[in-house]
């Protein structure tokens, strides 16, 4: 079991995201394409469509997270449901954005606790 030590500092800055193997980019297309049984074509347009956001090494090979392959997954089973790629954009930024406000809601509860002021 992996555990994350955090010290007071941590707390005061708000709420630390913690880093798991399932968002390390690893995974290289292929691999993507067999995890899934997407075409690498269907990947790539999903990346074009900003659904998708893998990082590029130095030699411009697309690499994913396990994170990535189940968010791939789960766009296939959308798209194949009827749900078009911008409606599914649509509805991952606003599960972003009550993210966003959940995590300034408890950035507030913490300075309010520490009486830490912006």
């Amino acid at each position: 079991m992996i555990s994350t030590i955090y010290d007071a500092s941590d707390l005061i800055k708000g709420v630390k995201q913690v880093s798991s193997y399932k968002d390390q980019k690893v995974i290289t297309i292929g691999i993507v394409s067999e995890l899934t049984g997407l075409s690498e074509r269907q990947i790539r347009y999903y990346e074009e469509r900003q659904l998708i956001f893998p990082v590029r090494t130095a030699g411009k090979t697309r690499k994913y997270s396990f994170r990535d392959v189940e968010r791939l997954v789960d766009i296939a089973n959308k798209i194949e449901d009827g749900v078009g790629t911008f409606e599914i954009r649509k509805a991952e930024k606003k599960k972003q954005s009550k993210k966003e406000t959940r995590n300034r809601m408890l950035r507030g509860q913490i300075n309010a606790a520490f009486k830490i002021r912006n």
